[in-house]
């Protein structure tokens, strides 16, 4: 017997909570930026399949260490509440299978070079005249469009052309510094789901779907707000006398207000924003330093952002004499925006993020029990569900497949030829 379509018949994927339960995407994407764009959409309840290739899977099954009983954390970090299937889209049957299930998809997802979809006989065009409704997703190293179209596209790299390195790292070093996190791959796959959700509330209007590109580059450029608002100011004709200085690199500084940065106290470093003349003040109470706000290098931000420097050297001593604890606990009482400067360890455990759901525990099948990263956006209509673990390789191919409308034999032969990955689970006691 046939099984009915997921489209046709209402069967639920597993996530049925979420603003985007009901919603089918398909991720045909690897490492870090695409899975980024499908882990936004599947942790707000869309059924998101990841399809890898049968030898392997995702290349991040394979950023070990480190790992948790052989499974890869990494890719367990990037692939929370998703589906997973394996098919060899070189073949005819893996592509004819994906065809079928890309019928039954509200939006896919694919971050592969500018012409592996083309080659594979599943060029975006010829996906939408299939299935107009479809949202495509691309994101590439830079974009679909212009002189690097075709150029391959890594975070390090992103990171170095859009500026980011030059403004990274301290004011007295002139080696270039990245960002510690690939913040291009991360808002990249950021911006793409926002991108497909615009496209998708718009073909519920329209009917008709779209492509949505997005790049690493674009997503390392939208990080230098601050510092491209100084850059386009200076080259502006009117400030051609002004002499206003290139952005640079200012450690934990801020290139537009003072004091906003971490000094260093008696256990530990503390981040503290003086965003505003009233906080400067405040900051001066805390500290049992009233001298300084008649000092005319600080009278105002512009003063203060003239004299940082000396500023700094001015505010250090009085840091230095306290705890990082009795600090924060007076500025938290005038109203100061401050906090510590913490290692990832102990951000995991703050009672702030364990609050928030920012950890939490999932279990997997092979790993067992273990902590990952929570979801970021939370919605006052939907309880949070827990999440499922990333998938094994090939884990819900039959579950999938069937929902498509593939009988078992279908099934059968196909795995058989080789093109639909055997899922590999964990033996039962």
């Amino acid at each position: 017997m046939t099984a009915p379509t997921a489209k046709s018949d209402g069967v639920a994927p597993p996530r049925t909570r979420g603003p985007l339960a009901g919603v089918r995407v398909i991720e045909l994407a690897h490492i870090m930026a695409g899975p980024v764009c499908g882990l936004m959409l599947a942790d707000m309840g869309a059924d998101v399949v990841k399809v890898e290739k049968c030898d392997g899977g995702d290349d991040t099954r394979r950023f070990l260490p480190p790992d948790i009983e052989g499974q890869s954390a990494a890719f367990m970090m990037l692939n929370r509440n998703k589906r997973g299937i394996a098919l060899d889209l070189k073949s005819d049957g893996g592509r004819a299978a994906l065809l079928r299930l890309i019928d039954s998809a509200d939006i896919l997802i694919e971050n592969y070079r500018h012409d592996t979809m083309q080659r594979l006989g599943l060029a975006a065009d010829d996906l939408l005249e299939r299935n107009p409704r479809l949202v495509y997703c691309e994101i590439s190293g830079f974009g679909r469009t212009g002189p690097l179209a075709e150029h391959g596209g890594f975070d390090l790299v992103a990171q170095g052309m859009s500026g980011l390195m030059s403004i990274t790292g301290n004011e007295d070093d002139p080696r270039p510094v990245k960002c510690g996190p690939p913040v291009s791959d991360i808002t990249a796959g950021i911006l793409g789901a926002l991108g497909c959700l615009a496209a998708y509330i718009e073909c519920q209007r329209t009917g008709r779907g779209q492509r949505v590109d997005t790049s690493l580059f674009e997503g390392a450029i939208i990080q230098t707000f601050w510092q491209s608002a100084i850059a386009l100011a200076q080259a502006h004709p009117t400030n051609a006398e002004k002499n206003i200085p290139n952005p640079t690199a200012l450690g934990s500084a801020h290139p537009l207000n003072a004091p906003y940065q971490a000094f260093e106290t008696a256990s530990g470093w503390i981040n503290v924003g003086g965003a505003n003349q009233r906080n400067w003040l405040r900051i001066l109470d805390v500290l049992d330093a009233p001298h300084l706000a008649n000092d005319v290098r600080f009278e105002t931000n512009e003063a203060r952002m003239r004299h940082r420097a000396e500023l700094e050297a001015e505010l250090a001593p009085h840091f230095r004499t306290r705890t990082c604890e009795e600090l924060c606990a007076a500025f938290q009482q005038v109203g100061v925006p401050a906090g510590p400067v913490l290692d990832i360890a102990a951000m995991h455990a703050h009672p702030q993020t364990r609050a928030r759901g920012m950890v939490e525990r999932v279990t997997h099948p092979i790993a067992g029990d273990i902590e990952t990263i929570g979801a970021p956006i939370k919605f006052s209509a939907h309880d949070r569900e827990t999440s499922a673990p990333a998938p094994l390789l090939g884990e819900h191919g039959h579950d999938i497949l069937r929902e498509i409308g593939m009988t078992d034999a279908e099934i059968s032969a196909l795995e058989h030829a080789g093109h639909l990955g055997t899922p590999q689970l964990p033996a039962t006691a």
